[in-house]
């Protein structure tokens, strides 16, 4: 708010004249009270390579870490509150020990053994049996890194002492077994690697660089980030680990690696898993090299650091987005910690605060913090509202609150009887809390229930401001101004993934071909032959079966033509009977024309037997059908065709020859013709013959039924012997000539062969061209042709006369070829 934004510049404008005065500061980190809470927070950063100790004397914590300083006061401040209420614990009081962690497990290790002794003692008993053991704190508050907490959790949980840590985060440490005394009040980093997953999701980020620090938080933080992260698809292009020792030999020669290993990649987007102090030496390293700006995944342990903030061009590294634990506000703590810094120049308070030490045996560890003596109210200025602080906040609350329930306070007061540490963590084990109105309690993974916010860093006139989730729309504006970093688009349903370059997870997304589908597998499977799907298919369906269907029109089209085939050789025929004795229809042939007339309506009927679904029978049937009539047709037209041959082109061996293709010896031949056509077509039929079959390749959606030809020899000679005597007839006739006055009955059989022979060979280029659904129709299309064919050619214009012209109908037009011979002039 703007009053407290007026009270903030108002108290720094106040303390910087004091700010390098000597203070009492570090004497206000004891205070005795009936139960006492130990305290690990880093007041300092140890400078010294610790590889260099021989003896194992005290580390010097070189310099102060301010941020470490403002999350002790916010112990202090705590204690304070619920010791100045008599909400919580009337009638008691709680005194705390805060030491130095300095972010060493050497420096924590010290007051975590003081915290272990018992209470006016400096040493720990060697017991069978610690159930009446009571250490001289009642819980420990702290530290703040999963490091320091590994360390020391196996240490509190050896002896049950609860042990509530305000930063740790590393998900190891949700292990009840390995340390049944510890708690946190800020989330699991599997939260938060989920959290970060999620973002990447949102923005189609799939190629990725991952780097951690190599220490328990970074290197646990990078085994969740990847193994989550391959399993929702996204691919790792580099993992690296950044060292935490400085200075260590061979330093700068890893980071130099990461960074180029972090190039080879050219990917866009960094994931830095790391504490601050290592993430400082990579970035400033990158800024050395020119690393071109990259989109920077921020853990919550770096996103908001100071010595991050304070690197030189630190803006020019790219965008940074980042997670910070929700939390609100401590009321009141920005005037107390003021206030502090205030009284802490005061003599008559430094001198309290001194008896308090004294009184906590404060020679035992020696004084802490002694930069906080010279610590001033700019030094700390930027970090008192930080949001770790309200995890103190809530630590505190969290142990008060188990004290609450163990002591069986009222609102009146508390029963003050010894507590072991063992007993207040059964408490906290199933510990319901408030704090503010805020509802607490510790899960599975042994964390409150807290989330992650977004923060973005937002650069204006040089400063940088950190954005919450209003600044999403900043941040997308700000994104689209980078490439992407992506190797893949995720596949839509009924794609697959095809693998390109040496990283299994980089790949491209092809469609599954037709007639295979993909469901939760990763590759396409074909679909069972009686099913189909298209490109791109989830799921196969069934085939529809295809032949030459009834309702067609082109199939009404043939039908009716069939039906006008059909009339025209009845109607033919009847009139050809009705005339029978007459000298045109003798001259035709007589009852042989009928005959053929009769065959030719049987034809016409076969065409019916290729519409509709074929059978196994009428596969069987329809070849001879056809073969069978025009056969007959042909066999009569061949007995004509003789009869001419003789009496035309033959005659001096046509008295001889003509008796047997005449009168009752004729019928012998088309009785012949008619049975070597049996003969054949029965041969086929019993030796190959056609078959039903289900095509499921040759439609891309349905299934094709049809006859199939099993011998393609019986087929040529059944078909072979009709087209020879056809071929014989159009021999016997295409040259005869006939006077004026004769009607040429020749001319009619010449035009009925052409008409077939015609007729086959369009057939045959049409019948190897067009659909496969389609066939059929060409087969009844040749025989109509055929039928009308002969039909036109030679019966009609003969029933023309018989029906329009009978004065035509005379010998002297329609002379009979079988008795108009001549004498052989040498005979006699």
């Amino acid at each position: 708010s703007k009053a407290m934004a007026g009270i903030l510049l108002l108290l720094l404008s106040a303390g910087s004249a004091a700010a390098h005065a000597l203070t009492c500061m570090s004497a206000q980190f004891k205070r005795p009270g009936h139960y006492i809470l130990g305290g690990l927070f880093p007041f300092g950063i140890n400078t010294v390579n610790l590889s260099a100790r021989v003896e194992p004397t005290a580390v010097v914590c070189e310099r102060l870490y301010a941020a470490g300083l403002i999350w002790a006061l916010g112990m202090k401040f705590t204690v304070d509150e619920i010791n100045n209420s008599t909400a919580l614990l009337p009638g008691v009081q709680l005194g705390y020990e805060i030491y130095d962690s300095c972010f060493e497990p050497v420096v924590a290790l010290q007051p975590s053994l003081l915290f272990l002794t018992r209470e006016r003692s400096t040493g720990i008993d060697v017991l069978c049996n610690y159930t009446d053991y009571q250490p001289r704190v009642a819980a420990v508050i702290g530290p703040h890194t999963s490091d320091l907490c590994m360390v020391t959790a196996k240490l509190f949980s050896f002896f049950l002492t609860p042990q509530v840590s305000y930063g740790a985060s590393a998900d190891k440490l949700s292990n009840s077994e390995l340390y049944p005394s510890f708690f946190r009040t800020v989330p699991s980093d599997k939260r938060q690697v989920e959290a970060m997953i999620h973002l990447l999701n949102r923005f189609e980020w799939n190629w990725i660089a991952v780097i951690g620090s190599d220490d328990e938080y970074g290197r646990e933080g990078l085994s969740l980030f990847i193994n989550l992260a391959t399993s929702y698809g996204i691919c790792i292009a580099y993992e690296g680990v950044i060292p935490t020792n400085w200075p260590a030999p061979n330093s700068w020669e890893k980071l130099d690696e990461v960074i180029k290993y972090v190039n080879s990649t050219q990917v866009n987007v960094i994931v830095l898993f790391s504490i601050d102090r290592p993430a400082q030496a990579l970035l400033e390293r990158c800024i050395k090299k020119g690393l071109s700006q990259k989109v920077w995944i921020a853990t919550e342990a770096w996103v908001m650091s100071d010595i991050i903030i304070s690197i030189p061009r630190i803006r020019t590294i790219g965008t940074v987005i980042g997670f910070i634990i929700k939390g609100g506000e401590v009321p009141g703590f920005v005037e107390y910690v003021t206030q502090l810094f205030a009284s802490v120049q005061q003599e008559s308070f430094c001198q309290a605060s001194q008896e308090w030490s004294r009184q906590m045996e404060s020679g035992v560890l020696g004084p802490q913090c002694e930069h906080c003596n010279r610590a001033g109210w700019q030094d700390v200025a930027s970090f008192v509202m930080h949001r770790q602080t309200y995890a103190v906040y809530v630590a505190v609350y969290s142990v008060a609150h188990a004290l609450h329930k163990a002591l069986g306070c009222t609102k009146e007061r508390c029963s003050v009887v010894p507590i072991k540490s063992w007993q207040l963590l059964e408490v906290m084990r199933t510990l319901q809390f408030k704090v503010n109105n805020y509802s607490f309690k510790f899960d599975q993974s042994q964390s409150t229930n807290m989330g992650y916010e977004i923060l973005l860093w937002s650069w204006q006139n040089h400063t940088l401001h950190h954005a919450g989730c209003s600044g999403l729309t900043t941040f997308l504006r700000l994104v689209i101004q980078n490439p992407m970093s992506t190797c893949f688009s995720h596949c839509k349903p009924g794609q697959m993934k095809r693998v390109k370059g040496f990283h299994l997870c980089c790949y491209d997304c092809i469609n599954c071909p037709r007639n295979t589908y993909k469901d939760k597998d990763m590759f396409c499977f074909p679909c069972p032959r009686h099913q189909w799907s298209p490109a791109q298919s989830i799921q196969c369906w069934d085939r529809t079966e295809r032949y030459l269907f009834w309702g067609e029109p082109l199939t009404v089209g043939l039908l009716i033509l069939t039906l006008v085939a059909l009339a025209l050789s009845c109607l033919a025929a009847a009139l050809f009977y009705k005339s029978l004795g007459t000298p045109l229809v003798q001259a035709a042939g007589g009852w042989m024309s009928i005959c053929a007339l009769l065959s030719l309506s049987l034809m016409s009927v076969s065409t019916a037997l290729h519409a509709g679904k074929p059978s196994h029978y009428i596969c069987l049937m329809y070849h001879p059908v056809y073969a069978l009539c025009l056969s007959i047709c042909f066999s009569t037209l061949l007995v004509k065709s003789l009869q001419i041959a003789l009496v035309t082109e033959f005659k001096s061996c046509a008295r001889a020859l003509l008796p047997w293709v005449t009168q009752r010896r004729a019928w012998i031949l088309v009785a012949s013709c008619f049975l070597v056509e049996g003969l054949l077509c029965l041969g086929s039929l019993c030796s190959t013959p056609p078959l039903l079959e289900y095509d499921y390749k040759l439609l891309p959606t349905e299934t094709l039924v049809y006859c199939r030809l099993q011998s393609w020899l019986f087929f040529i000679l059944v078909h072979g012997f009709n087209s020879a005597v056809a071929f014989v007839c159009f021999l016997c006739t295409f040259m005869v000539q006939t006077s004026g006055k004769k009607y040429n009955v020749a001319r009619g059989i010449t035009f009925t062969m052409l008409t077939y022979f015609f007729t086959w060979i369009f057939f045959i280029a049409t019948y190897t061209t067009i659909k496969p659904t389609y066939k059929p129709a060409a087969q009844m299309g040749a025989i109509l042709s055929t039928v009308l064919g002969t039909l036109l050619a030679n019966y009609l214009p003969k029933c023309y006369i018989l029906q329009f012209k009978p004065d035509w109908n005379t010998l002297e037009r329609f002379p009979n070829d079988a008795q108009d011979v001549p004498e052989d002039k040498d005979s006699g």
